[in-house]
């Protein structure tokens, strides 16, 4: 039987992001079949710092990036590339996770390798959608906030489920509403069909990150709300900020104390 570790270090390898993402929709449907070895390989490497990825788009601070408005079909064409580029990410920390953490459960493996397959289609979704609106992926720069926060959480598989599912994936169950809201009102329906999709969708993505970060506090014996804010002072020491999805983030498994603590 092949190896699952094999074949999503494959996946992160692949620099194409049409073939990455055909790639993921065939390794997570052998998965899904049980066709995939999921026992670790004491000899399997982990992945190296970098996934593949294309040479565009330019990658620079998120603050070099420029506003533009929804109200313009510029500024919605961006927005399409923005969450197309978060998506592509995304494919690449789910087999990440997948690859680099060892000693997990069967079912931590199954969980995101579905999560890159969820995240496969979102971006080709979103890709056609690009091409649709005559753009490419790759055409605008983007930023490389999401795969910083997976170079800073490659030594722990608890920090990786807090801070990437349950605060980078999390903020998109709170500002995609918002986004929805604004295209409907800008007659771009098409895009915003992708993103309801997106954010049901995500929704499961952000709760596999809440239940394996209970899981691992329990493993280590830890508080997961200590455990969690924590955490948020270490990494992201400015704090979160509103406005939030409640029912999103209590649907992905967010505790009412968590919630309640949420600064407003």
């Amino acid at each position: 039987m092949a190896s699952l570790f094999t074949a999503a270090q494959q996946c992160l390898d692949c620099t194409d992001p049409v073939q990455k993402a055909r790639l993921t929709r065939d390794v997570a449907a052998a998965c899904a079949r049980g066709e995939l070895d999921v026992r670790d390989d004491a000899a399997r490497a982990e992945p190296t710092d970098i996934p593949g990825r294309p040479q565009r788009p330019e990658l620079v601070d998120a603050r070099a990036l420029r506003k533009r408005g929804l109200g313009s079909a510029a500024g919605r064409t961006a927005l399409v590339h923005a969450v197309a580029h978060i998506e592509f990410n995304a494919i690449n920390l789910a087999w990440d996770a997948v690859a680099r953490f060892r000693h997990m459960p069967a079912d931590f493996y199954r969980d995101w390798c579905a999560c890159a397959a969820d995240e496969a289609r979102h971006f080709t979704l979103l890709n056609t959608r690009l091409d649709e609106l005559g753009m490419t992926y790759g055409d605008l720069p983007a930023h490389d906030g999401l795969w910083r926060m997976a170079q800073r959480t490659r030594h722990s598989v608890l920090a990786r489920m807090a801070l990437v599912p349950r605060v980078l994936e999390a903020r998109g169950l709170d500002v995609t509403p918002g986004m929805i809201e604004r295209l409907r009102a800008a007659g771009d329906h098409a895009t915003v069909a992708i993103l309801e999709l997106i954010l049901r969708e995500e929704v499961a993505h952000v709760a596999a990150g809440t239940r394996w970060f209970r899981w691992c506090c329990v493993r280590e014996g830890v508080a997961p709300d200590v455990t969690f804010r924590a955490l948020l002072d270490e990494y992201l020491p400015g704090g979160l900020h509103g406005p939030y999805n409640l029912a999103a983030r209590r649907a992905a498994g967010f505790s009412a104390s968590e919630l309640d603590a949420l600064p407003h």
